[in-house]
């Protein structure tokens, strides 16, 4: 029997959260929780660093104080972000940017400039999308050519974990989030990072997951009064690890959906796909657990409910996600659609606005209810996830049966309710914590209590009750009526 400490930290917020191991079952306990986000300097969007480090203490003293034994320590994070430390005093350079921040956009468009987006893709395998690790690296380096001298960087989950004395190398599933590995070696794309003009001194070594990472530090040891304790390297990239506690059965093909502040959408290959379709879809190839690929495609998730309600709640509404809930349960289906993946969403701002300049342009309506704004999204989205669904299924020629959802956005029922009507097929939902459960399946693999990602998965399969949504006949016609005009609207 193992107990692990899994630190999950997302774009909005972070937990710690302790896993047992015992006669093939995995249970989960939360012991810490805490809020994340960006945080605005200058105009500039950045992370507030130092209170991830001092929540990531606060978690591992309380894990400590609850009187169990831990067996290994991980963390996974939202990806592509990164953090600069000059190579000889190991310091930080300069508290890290957020993915949101616009200074992407200059940037992207300068390296177009000399490697067009549609041959970036053929080289990593990656979907075009500015907020990608490449075009942060050459906006940082144009901003503050300095942080790049006697420097090295660390994806954001490998840089928290030197508090706990990890080393300094980058985890292959984060990594390749970076828009700068070769899909098929799963190393650094020299050739492409020569021709982008980044030094190749900054780049760290890249490990596998589930592997180690060290030992807790001496003095942690010292203040806690614990013997040294292992840390490992779990599918650092948060999505990675919950794509790792997808139920999936033992055989025959399978979808999933890791629904949070990103939803993200797709199937688990052996190897990259790297078509000219695939390229023009913007679908992605990012790194599993096992040697495996994540061929998915990124939609905008519950980051659109979380910004209405904080526009709203600045207003002085004092809304909670189930009031937003209920105003779109009482509004007419499918009168509004808005494209989830836009622009004018991805970055805060007045999103219930946003949305309604949307479909004033898109020829909609000039004048939306807030109700109706919370009803569009709901529509959209669900008819997001099928449009993405069919477009997996087309590039991979398969055809699922049902969609597995996983994560913290299956708590929203009617979301997930109304999906199963858009797709007109099944949806099973949970595990709630899939990122922490596989984050923790992956110490247990990187441990040697657990065979392989097949074994973990039945450890999953005997965990969790699991949620089953039907369509609904009525509601799935009506959906099946609005695809097309959604997909017009979308485009």
């Amino acid at each position: 029997m193992g107990n692990y400490l899994a630190f999950d930290l997302g774009a909005s917020s972070g937990r710690a959260i302790i896993g047992s191991l015992h006669n093939g079952r995995l249970s989960l306990q939360e012991i810490h929780r805490f809020g994340n986000g960006p945080q605005e300097q200058n105009g500039e969007l950045f992370w507030d660093y130092e209170s991830l480090e001092n929540e990531l203490i606060s978690g591992l003293e309380k894990a400590l104080a609850s009187g169990i034994k831990l067996d290994g320590i991980s963390i996974d994070t939202w990806g592509v972000d990164y953090v600069f430390f000059d190579r000889t005093t190991r310091k930080m350079r300069r508290r890290p940017y957020n993915y949101r921040d616009s200074r992407t956009l200059r940037s992207s468009k300068k390296l177009w400039e000399t490697i067009p987006p549609a041959e970036l893709y053929r080289e990593t395998g990656i979907q075009c999308m500015t907020l990608n690790t490449i075009y942060q690296l050459l906006a940082h380096q144009q901003d503050h050519p300095e942080d790049f001298e006697n420097s090295i960087f660390l994806p954001i989950p490998d840089a928290l974990a030197l508090i706990f004395g990890g080393d300094f190398t980058a985890e292959y599933t984060h990594c390749s989030t970076f828009n700068l590995l070769d899909p098929q070696s799963r190393n650094w794309h020299w050739e492409l990072i020569d021709r982008t003009g980044l030094p190749r001194s900054i780049f760290p070594r890249i490990v596998p997951p589930a592997s180690g990472n060290g030992m807790l530090k001496p003095e942690l040891c010292k203040r806690f009064n614990v013997d040294p304790i292992p840390l490992f390297k779990c599918g650092s990239h948060d999505t990675a690890s919950a794509v790792l506690a997808v139920p999936a059965p033992p055989q025959g093909e399978w979808a999933y959906l890791s629904a949070g502040t990103w939803a993200l959408l797709g199937a688990e290959t052996d190897a990259p796909v790297l078509t000219s379709e695939s390229e023009k879809a913007n679908i992605t190839n990012e790194g599993g657990v096992g040697g495996k690929i994540r061929f998915l495609t990124n939609i905008m998730g519950s980051w659109l409910f979380q910004e209405l309600r904080r526009v709203w709640n600045e207003a002085g509404k004092n809304l909670s996600f189930n009031d937003i809930e209920q105003m779109a349960r009482s509004q007419e289906m499918c009168k509004f659609f808005i494209n989830p993946n836009s622009a004018e969403f991805a970055s805060p701002g007045d999103m219930p606005q946003n949305i309604r300049n949307f479909c004033a342009r898109s020829c909609q309506s000039d004048s939306i209810s807030d109700a109706e704004v919370a009803r569009t999204v709901y529509d959209s989205l669900a008819l997001c996830f099928r449009s993405k669904l069919e477009l997996i299924e087309s590039q991979l020629n398969v055809k699922y049966q049902y969609l597995n959802i996983v994560g913290g956005g299956t708590k929203d029922r009617f979301l997930m309710q109304l999906a199963a009507s858009a797709l007109n097929r099944k949806v099973i939902t949970g595990p709630v914590e899939a990122t922490a459960a596989g984050n923790i399946l992956a110490q247990g693999i990187a441990a040697g209590e657990i065979a392989d990602i097949s074994a973990a998965r039945e450890i999953v399969r005997n965990s969790f009750s699991l949620e089953t949504f039907e369509p609904d006949t009525a509601d799935a016609a009506v959906y099946a009526q609005a695809f097309e005009r959604f997909r017009k609207i979308a485009e």
